[in-house]
């Protein structure tokens, strides 16, 4: 077998085991084996390309490899479970960074305009050019929802004025420029309508993200994931590399179909969410000119006491958890009450936390049972006949008004109906609010009870007590 086929042969294998992956990470119990399909596809792509594709400059891919490497097994070696949403969104940037640097290069080399000639020059170029403008969308974009997520940038959408006929503006631009890219191209042109499309694509990533609000983050994370595949996709037609066009389009069409299942999961269209998010701030008091009562607070003894006397609790996590770093304790506590025959479950929001599945990852590290932890169309209708339900560090997700006022904020998201069963605890350091920045009715209710202080403090004396 010949060289070509050796590649070809890997690059089969390689997309196989990435199918393989993505069927695994659909799953908790076979997220693990799914991480170890993709690696090891990565790793048979990364050597048949090195060794096979390339034939000259290895010094400077060795130091490209090394470099990355390192920055990349520093940075997930360090970075938290909190971190991990902003951690998503930078490495999608460099995804699109890259896709916009090998489309100049490809546009740059001095042997395209003698290798395509005629159509073949027009498709490549319009390869080119998409290659370019996805990635230079993905790139700005991720930066800035890696400012919004790391708090660097507020939650709030940037809403101006007709910014609807600024997109399409833009929009319109970048189709006129890249007819003009592809007609000055054919003639040894073209380099300055790809810089103007490359500028106007950076800006319009820029507009596109910052008038998302807080609350659309999860599903502004899953968007990039797309296009950051899409770009990839355009860089293997760029390249002529079978296996990247196919890793891309995987990648890009999973993000597509993730981001359509969470906008189906808070009731709201894709691309109103695109237009600009429902968000409002983060973790600001909205005063209300309505007075909607007083809240009951609880001691962490009078909790416990509630707890052991129940036998059946749900328990709903939040990104308030995750900064907390309490999904430890919280597993100590199910495991201790379920020894004690309390039916303890969790119930996950699908955009709890800050990027998809930010929840069912905090609980796998600390090793909660899988067959406990459900997502919320499994367990709403069970409400009525839980007798506790503890809410860690969530707001929105548990708020009755996306219910009973559709105008507001997040009216119509489907939330987690707690305050149907017999009594909810809520965890929360303030009575700041969500993400959306809307108060919660929840907290006001008769059967609520407010435990105040940090989430894993109050659970450690929770815990002490059962």
């Amino acid at each position: 077998m010949n060289i070509e086929g050796i590649i070809s042969v890997s690059y089969i294998i390689a997309t196989i085991l990435f199918i393989l992956a993505l069927g695994g990470l659909s799953n908790q119990e076979t997220a693990r084996r799914g991480n170890w399909y993709g690696i090891t596809g990565m790793a048979i792509a990364l050597i048949a390309t090195v060794l096979g594709v390339v034939t000259r400059n290895y010094e400077y891919l060795l130091a490209a490899l090394v470099i990355g490497g390192t920055i990349g097994l520093i940075a997930a070696r360090r970075v938290q479970m909190t971190q991990m949403p902003e951690l998503v969104a930078i490495l999608h940037s460099l995804v699109g960074v890259a896709a916009v640097a090998v489309g100049f290069a490809n546009f740059m080399d001095p042997g395209r305009l003698t290798h395509y000639v005629g159509v073949e020059l027009t498709i490549h170029d319009i390869e080119t050019y998409l290659g370019i403008l996805i990635g230079a969308v993905t790139f700005s974009g991720s930066v800035i929802a890696f400012g919004k997520l790391s708090g660097r940038i507020g939650g709030k959408p940037l809403t101006l004025p007709a910014r609807h006929w600024l997109n399409l503006g833009l929009l319109i631009a970048s189709i006129w420029f890249g007819y003009q890219f592809v007609v000055q191209s054919a003639a040894g042109g073209g380099t300055q309508e790809l810089i103007i499309m490359t500028v106007i694509a950076l800006l319009f990533g820029i507009h596109m993200v910052m008038a998302i609000g807080g609350a659309d983050m999860p599903v502004v994370v899953s968007m990039l994931n797309s296009y950051s595949g899409w770009a990839a996709s355009a860089t293997g037609f760029m390249l002529g590399n079978d296996l990247l066009i196919v890793t891309g389009a995987l990648v890009g069409s999973s993000g597509a179909i993730l981001s359509y299942i969470m906008c189906r999961a808070m009731n709201r269209r894709f691309l109103a969410v695109i237009a600009g998010g429902f968000g409002t701030s983060e973790g600001t008091v909205v005063v209300s000119g309505e007075d909607q009562g007083e809240v009951d607070p609880i001691l962490p003894e009078e909790t416990a006491g509630l707890l052991l006397d129940a036998k059946e609790v749900m328990i709903i996590p939040g990104y308030g958890m995750a900064v907390a770093q309490a999904q430890h304790i919280v597993h100590e506590i199910t495991q201790t009450l379920r020894d004690k025959g309390v039916n303890v479950r969790f119930g996950i929001h699908p955009v709890a936390g800050r990027m998809p599945g930010h929840m069912n990852v905090l609980l796998a590290e600390a090793k909660v049972p899988y067959d406990i932890v459900f997502e919320m169309d499994e367990v709403n209708d069970d409400f009525p006949n839980v007798d506790v339900s503890i809410i860690i560090g969530a707001n929105d997700i548990v708020n009755p008004s996306a219910l009973t006022d559709p105008d507001g904020p997040i009216g119509g998201m489907p939330v987690l109906e707690c305050w149907k069963g017999k009594v909810s605890i809520v965890l929360k350091r303030s009575m700041a609010t969500g993400y959306a920045g809307v108060q919660n009715p929840l907290f006001f209710l008769e059967n609520t009870r407010m435990l105040f202080g940090d989430a894993k403090d109050t659970l450690d004396a929770v815990f002490k007590e059962i």
